[in-house]
């Protein structure tokens, strides 16, 4: 399965990862509108963490076995068997963060407007996930092999 793997040694921490991965997930698909006139505006699955010089883009990493899914009081969040995607069903959610908590990475992301959570879901609709297709460095790739 393809994964989003990082570059920190290029990531130069411009957050465009972060402004497209709202885009993604905003109803007018259109930068102005989301940022503008969205209300309420979609969440980051992708967080830039900084500790300057030194940047990187955090994401879900879709584990072999996430700890994510086993901490799910709900069952929102599952593994997909035939893609090996982590995916949320944020109508099952409950706000109890559990998942927060029991991810490793500190990838799942809190939604306080919707008061759920948020996840990379690789934007599958959209073939290559936005993050990946906007970082003008190269920082984020899309791959199969997986090295985190």
């Amino acid at each position: 399965m393809p994964r989003v793997a990082v570059k920190p040694e290029v990531c130069i921490g411009c957050h465009l990862c972060e402004v497209w991965c709202v885009v993604a997930h905003s109803r007018s698909k259109n930068i102005i509108k989301a940022f503008l006139h969205e209300t309420p505006r979609p969440v980051p699955r992708v967080v830039v963490e900084e500790n300057l010089p030194f940047t990187l883009p955090v994401h879900c990493r879709h584990c072999t076995e996430p700890s994510c899914v086993e901490a799910c009081i709900s069952g929102a969040l599952y593994r997909d068997p035939l893609t090996g995607r982590v995916e949320h069903d944020a109508g099952r959610c409950v706000g109890c963060y559990s998942c927060v908590m029991a991810c490793p990475y500190g990838a799942v992301v809190i939604d306080e407007v919707n008061r759920k959570v948020a996840r990379c879901d690789l934007c599958k609709e959209m073939g290559e996930p936005a993050c990946v297709k906007q970082c003008p460095n190269r920082a984020l790739v899309y791959q199969d092999s997986f090295t985190s």
